[in-house]
């Protein structure tokens, strides 16, 4: 599938998946467009039973996401006024990979960088590749990040790194990137779809409505009191519990065997 005339690319394959930044002569640079292309992306997967968790990725070997399209700056944020209206127009996808129900991985090689950041910040784990780079350079281009990205930031890796990152503007390498929180995991650049291939397929065998479960529960902790919905939080926990799955988990494990769930 594609999206976004083919800058964002959507495929499935074994219980996976798969959305690809596709903008590599721009090192995969997100512009308007491809933000609503994420969003079509995420309610196609969101809406398939047959996906179990979502990665993201960038095309090439340069950069994940290199940051937002700044060819679309002068014309599209010169102002505040200016950016209130990008964030209007790029609210669909931030929203929606935000809240999305289903475990999300980015598979990180090359640059990381400003808003593409912002999205990996966005996934659940995180993987990257030796030689990979990250940074945010508001403060080198003369911006401010909102509030929802900054949150992230220090919810990773604290206030004091989060500081580091904001006011240097610098790059990390992806050692700093794994010793400051930012990233779950680091391979060799040779090893890293093997690496987020075998994560995928352990996430994918386990029961789909505990993983939607317990990422709406982690989501509440990090949320302000007054936005977290312990309601929902309680009735994807009784439907857990009520579930076929759950039945098949008992018995799976009193047989000594590999479960097979369903997602009921």
């Amino acid at each position: 599938m594609q999206f976004a005339d083919g800058k964002i690319l959507a495929e499935v394959k074994d219980g996976v998946g798969t959305i690809t930044f596709n903008q590599p002569e721009k090192r995969n640079a997100m512009s308007i467009a491809m933000w609503d292309g994420l969003a079509a992306a995420l309610d196609h997967f969101a809406a398939d039973a047959t996906v179990r968790c979502v990665v993201l990725t960038g095309a090439g070997d340069k950069a994940f996401v290199s940051g937002a399209d700044i060819s679309q700056f002068e014309q599209s944020r010169s102002d505040a006024e200016a950016q209130r209206a990008y964030g209007r127009m790029t609210l669909g996808g931030r929203r929606k990979l935000a809240t999305f129900p289903k475990p999300v991985i980015a598979k990180i090689r090359g640059f990381c960088m400003g808003g593409g950041l912002g999205i990996a910040m966005s996934c659940d784990i995180r993987i990257a590749a030796e030689g990979s780079e990250f940074g945010i350079p508001a403060a080198r281009l003369g911006i401010a990040y909102g509030f929802d990205m900054v949150k992230n930031l220090v919810a990773l890796v604290g206030p004091a790194h989060a500081h580091m990152i904001l006011m240097t503007g610098a790059r990390f390498p992806a050692e700093e990137a794994l010793r400051m929180g930012l990233i779950n995991k680091l391979v060799p650049a040779a090893e890293l779809d093997e690496a987020v291939a075998a994560l995928t397929r352990q996430i994918a065998e386990n029961a789909p409505l505990s993983l939607i479960a317990n990422k709406r529960t982690v989501q509440a902790v990090l949320a302000d009191p007054a936005e977290r919905d312990l309601a929902a939080i309680e009735a994807a926990a009784d439907a857990c519990f009520d579930s076929q799955d759950y039945v098949e988990g008992r018995r799976a494990f009193m047989e000594k065997r590999k479960p097979v769930f369903t997602g009921r």
